[in-house]
């Protein structure tokens, strides 16, 4: 099953910076809830660029690669997630009066093999509270 979420946050910070934190796949165990670990990053910043990652969900560690599909600088970059979890993940930035306006949406699909049936909505509510959470974390970050 596809889920999707998108969540928007403003954040007291300029564009450039917001985007040019989130599109380091290296910062991302850093804000991103269950992202344990990002490796073998390959390519620089743009389409193509392609990284290793694992990721808990429940408590489930599962492994996969992300790889760059679109990006516009201090705009938009979408990586799309193959592996144990598939999701696309797209994150806009836009100026919002003295800082930036962050708002990420989230296609996914649940690993029911792996976590179950009865664990899915569950999970969907807990990836819904583990996006805000995320979203507050790279506003913490950036705002001191």
């Amino acid at each position: 099953p596809m889920a999707t979420i998108e969540k928007s946050i403003s954040i007291s910070a300029p564009v450039e910076k917001v985007f040019g934190y989130i599109d380091d796949p290296m910062n991302d165990p850093d804000w991103m809830i269950g992202m344990v670990e990002v490796h073998d990053v390959e390519g620089e910043a743009g389409v193509g660029r392609h990284f290793h990652w694992t990721f808990k969900m429940v408590g489930v560690p599962l492994k996969g690669e992300s790889t760059t599909i679109e990006h516009a600088p201090n705009q938009r970059t979408v990586t799309e997630s193959k592996g144990q979890v598939s999701s696309t993940w797209a994150a806009d930035v836009k100026p919002h009066g003295s800082g930036t306006e962050l708002t990420m949406k989230v296609d996914y699909t649940i690993p029911i093999p792996v976590l179950g049936k009865l664990a899915e909505q569950l999970i969907l509510k807990r990836n819904e509270r583990n996006l805000e959470s995320s979203m507050q974390n790279i506003k913490d970050t950036l705002e001191t």
